[in-house]
């Protein structure tokens, strides 16, 4: 086999690696939703844990970031800080549309099992609203808007850092001879 050709083969297992890894993370975090006791009341221990489950989120991103910098596969990685990202954001409020919606029974216009609470988090990031789920109550309001500006941000501010600092470390390995061509990653 010649260099490229295994440099290609290297790539497209980094590639796939890479893929497998994003959907493993996403299915553990599926899981440990399904899992999880969402039976909580709803206090100021269960806003804690809502306000730490967002700072968490912001961590990894944080962390994501840094580790973009600093790779020598910038554009793998931030495919890793996505499909990491934002799976974890979706089941933070899955999870707290669960909880208030086992504890108050009217706060959605249908009673949410954990499969409705992740369609009905799917479709307010996605800004889709089919209407067949809506918040009724003032803190389902409060949650639903919440996510739907954590949404916009994300979004927004996550993909111009993430695709920023992929930028940014494509352009430091340009700067070494050689290592320009090395690092392309070409998706098939």
């Amino acid at each position: 086999m010649s260099g490229q050709q295994e440099g290609r083969t290297h790539r497209g297992r980094a590639v796939v690696l890479t893929v497998l890894d994003s959907a493993a993370a996403s299915g553990l975090l599926v899981l440990a939703y399904y899992q999880a006791p969402l039976d909580r009341p709803l206090d100021r221990s269960t806003a804690w844990l809502f306000l730490l489950a967002l700072l968490l989120f912001a961590g990894v991103m944080a962390v994501s970031v840094r580790a973009i910098l600093r790779s020598d596969q910038p554009r793998l990685r931030a495919l890793r800080a996505v499909g990491l990202g934002l799976p974890l954001l979706l089941t933070v409020f899955a999870s707290t549309y669960c909880t208030v919606a086992g504890q108050q029974p009217a706060a959605f216009t249908e009673p949410l099992s954990r499969t409705d609470g992740i369609y009905f988090t799917v479709t307010v990031f996605a800004t889709v609203g089919f209407g067949d789920i809506a918040p009724v109550s003032e803190l389902a309001r409060v949650l639903v808007t919440v996510q739907m500006l954590v949404g916009l941000i994300a979004v927004g501010v996550i993909a111009k850092l993430v695709l920023g600092a992929v930028q940014v470390a494509v352009a430091r390995r340009a700067e070494v001879p050689g290592r320009a061509e090395e690092d392309r990653v070409r998706l098939p």
